[in-house]
């Protein structure tokens, strides 16, 4: 039984990244990680991603572009209120304004400048930059 999916699969994008390739298959595949993806997706670090049924689940293709120095799971998962996402801007990205984190809020997930932008506080999930 595997404890964090979601935390395998960044690091499986991770290592694809670093390798240079811009294909990763990902099994299993989660509706966590598929948010995840389209959110990846729409801020160009993920070029596309489809989803194959299997005999034991569902897996998931994805082709990665070039944009993606480092991204993974954030452990343990913080709660954070809109007013605390500074703090964690400097734990987890390199320079102000450079990377994103993801988070879920009570509206579903979103880029934490997209959170701030609402006033919404959640549940720091990872980050990418």
């Amino acid at each position: 039984m595997e404890h964090d999916t979601l935390a395998r699969a960044l690091s499986a994008i991770n290592n694809a990244a670093g390798r240079g390739k811009t294909e990763v298959e990902i099994t299993p595949a989660s509706k966590v990680i598929t948010a995840v993806l389209e959110i990846l997706k729409r801020e160009g670090y993920v070029e596309s991603y489809s989803r194959e049924e299997t005999g034991s689940g569902a897996k998931l293709r994805i082709k990665i572009t070039g944009q993606i120095n480092k991204i993974g799971a954030i452990k343990p998962r913080y709660p954070v209120n809109k007013n605390e996402f500074e703090k964690f801007e400097q734990s987890y990205l390199p320079a102000k304004d450079f990377g994103r984190i993801i988070v879920s809020t009570s509206k579903g997930y979103m880029m934490h400048i997209e959170a701030k932008q609402k006033g919404l506080g959640g549940v720091l999930i990872a980050y990418v930059y």
